[in-house]
């Protein structure tokens, strides 16, 4: 069981997310998430940016969790384009260093994979906005590895909780903290009406075998969201 303060900052975050409409559920047709996956839920983090009592919440929170999990961070470095800025605001009111890691290096300049300052041996934390299958942060793990800092570990902001993220971290040995989850998520969308508790078993469905088209015939209804 989560502790007390855990638990309340996961429901928080979950009720900005809905609130801000950062949430979509729709089945025909479905959205695509960058891994190919067909899902019937899409979360929208990047609305925190122009929502600022919600970007207030989760920026403090993403700071709060460096300072408890992570004292002796160096340096903040945000996944290339969505970590960025969550990773540059958090890092201000830390007072600390950050970065960012591109998606591939540049091909003019400096050539640059890693913007920023990262000597060998730092200590570094990514920020995240959104784990699915993990691939994209653990590249960005990978790459600043091979440069020399010392991962920590990832803070993301919302976790879809799946098994094969679960493992690709395990193999990376990097841990990912996340200030909410879909477990979350789809309780308090349920308990407030953002979504009908009819579409629960559908929801979980999907989330228990992605690669199974079977949630589409338990969803009811066309959109919601």
């Amino acid at each position: 069981m989560l502790p007390k303060k855990d638990a309340e900052t996961k429901r928080k975050i979950a009720r900005d997310l809905l609130g801000i409409q950062a949430v979509y559920l729709r089945h025909d047709p479905p959205f695509t998430w960058a891994s190919g996956i067909k899902s019937p839920i899409y979360c929208d983090n990047r609305l925190i940016l122009t929502a600022p009592r919600v970007r207030n919440r989760v920026e403090t929170a993403i700071a709060a969790t460096v300072q408890e999990k992570y004292p002796q961070c160096d340096v903040l470095m945000g996944t290339s384009t969505a970590g960025i800025a969550h990773a540059a605001i958090a890092a201000y009111i830390l007072g600390k260093p950050m970065g960012y890691v591109r998606g591939k290096a540049k091909d003019h300049g400096r050539e640059n994979r890693i913007e920023g300052s990262l000597k060998p041996g730092e200590k570094a934390v990514v920020i995240e906005d959104l784990i699915s299958t993990g691939g994209s942060a653990i590249e960005v793990v990978e790459t600043l590895r091979e440069a020399g800092a010392e991962v920590l570990g990832i803070i993301s902001i919302f976790t879809y909780g799946m098994d094969k993220s679960a493992r690709r971290l395990q193999a990376a040995q990097v841990e990912n903290t996340s200030l909410t989850d879909y477990d979350t998520l789809l309780e308090v969308a349920a308990e407030t009406g953002y979504i009908e508790k009819e579409n629960l078993p559908a929801l979980r469905a999907f989330m228990a075998n992605p690669d199974d088209p079977g949630w589409m015939e338990l969803l009811v209804g066309g959109k919601q969201g």
